[in-house]
């Protein structure tokens, strides 16, 4: 029977590198896990079930996640769907609110360490590497990647993107706005913008991208950005808004301006959360499947635990869904 020196011997690795990349514990680069996986099949090797149940016995059975903001409409979903798979499998969820701040990043994901979690769930656009790096534990990072964490689930920004902009587009529209992002932060809703721009170009419409900031996020409000844009752009007819949230702002300042929707303008969200269907008109929106994302975020933190391989990056469609903030020619 292989034992771990024989694994480490064929993937020419150290034992703490192959211990590692078995247990998914820390940095590990693609080549070493490649190497190590190669090797485990090659020589058949089972792992020692009996020491890696001591092992994850004085783990608790609690998981670790961190979010930037609870009251966003798309993360209060995202943290009810996580909490909810997670009591399927007997887990419990330790939630940290970082609002972006790194140094709060860097504090929950400390406690998180003293708390002994069996692993950590991160939602965040912008997190610092180096702090990944010294994370000794499994990481799911949910709707963006980083090479230090030990899996991302994430949905196609790009995809969702191009969708609205098509939407759009076969909607008669011929003079579009993009709102999304964050000033100086990057973000996975930045790959929505770029689908949006391609399908533009494609399609030779004009548009325009604006960017929000912190402090909007913040707060919540997006109301007088779109006023103000929109003062300054009349000639708009169609905005793609990187959230259901922004979109139902859109929804505001239009009603402001006394723009009318969607006969003078059309507008299509991102998430397709509860707040689409509360707007009047109900949003046009590009679905983004949270629950799957869920299910599969606590699966491969779960299958980790246990000993299993799982995919780096894991990449879930999207699709458009049709309500009254469109209309069709």
């Amino acid at each position: 029977m292989a034992t771990l020196k024989d694994v480490a011997q064929e993937a020419g690795l150290t034992v703490t590198t192959v211990s590692r990349v078995l247990n998914n514990r820390g940095y590990i680069s693609d080549d070493a896990r490649k190497r190590v996986h190669d090797a485990v099949e090659k020589l058949h090797y089972h792992p020692n079930e009996a020491a890696r149940s001591l092992q994850n016995s004085s783990l608790s059975r609690t998981i670790g996640l961190i979010v930037p903001h609870i009251r966003h409409p798309y993360f209060s979903e995202l943290i009810n769907q996580l909490e909810n798979e997670a009591r399927k499998r007997e887990y419990n969820i330790l939630l940290f609110n970082s609002q972006k701040n790194i140094e709060k990043m860097e504090e929950y994901m400390n406690l998180c360490v003293a708390n002994r979690v069996a692993g950590m769930i991160l939602c965040s656009g912008s997190v610092d590497i180096s702090l990944l790096k010294k994370v000794n534990m499994p990481l799911i990072t949910l709707e963006s990647y980083a090479e230090a964490c030990t899996s991302s689930i994430e949905c196609d920004n790009r995809q969702g993107g191009g969708l609205a902009a098509r939407c759009l587009a076969d909607c008669g529209c011929k003079h579009l706005l993009y709102v999304g992002g964050q000033e100086g932060i990057p973000m996975p809703a930045d790959r929505r913008a770029e689908g949006f721009v391609n399908v533009c170009r494609e399609r030779e419409i004009e548009h325009i991208e604006c960017t929000t900031y912190k402090y909007q996020f913040d707060a919540m409000d997006y109301v007088e950005l779109f006023v103000k844009v929109l003062r300054e752009h009349p000639e708009t007819d169609g905005i793609f808004a990187s959230s259901d949230m922004l979109a139902a702002h859109a929804i505001q300042a239009c009603r402001r301006l006394d723009i009318k929707v969607p006969d003078q303008m059309q507008i299509v969200g991102f998430d397709d959360v509860m707040v689409s269907t509360l707007t009047t008109p109900q949003l046009t929106t590009i679905h983004q499947p949270i629950l799957e994302m869920a299910q599969d975020t606590v699966r491969c933190l779960t299958d980790i635990l246990a000993g299993e391989i799982v995919p780096r990056r894991i990449m879930l469609p999207v699709t458009l869904v049709e309500r009254g903030s469109t209309r069709q020619l």
